[in-house]
């Protein structure tokens, strides 16, 4: 259950300080991207589970055919890891680039 909620926090912390701090331009988008993606992994995982759970309910255990809700899994596994590198390392180039820029 932590492996849900951390990320979830932490990407909800993410968004909130990115929002209140007033950031613009490209930080604000990369550090939103972030944010969303890691809260995203979480929504996403949650969201295949209980998917996957009400189809075998309703439709039975055979519904899937030995299969997996693909569409949550896939956002979940995929898409939002790789949401948070590009954010993060979008962040980061940022970073150094004013950092750079102030000291020259």
């Amino acid at each position: 259950m932590l492996i849900m909620i951390l990320p979830l926090a932490i990407g909800i912390a993410i968004i909130v300080l990115t929002v209140m701090k007033g950031e613009h331009g490209l930080l604000k988008i990369f550090m939103l991207t972030t944010g969303a993606s890691l809260a995203g992994f979480a929504v996403f995982a949650f969201l295949h589970n209980v998917v996957y759970g009400l189809f075998i309910h309703f439709f039975g255990a055979n519904f899937w055919s030995g299969g997996d809700e693909p569409f949550f899994f896939i956002l979940a596994v995929i898409v939002c890891p790789l949401g948070v590198i590009v954010g993060a390392i979008g962040s980061i180039v940022i970073a150094i680039k004013r950092l750079l820029a102030r000291n020259s």
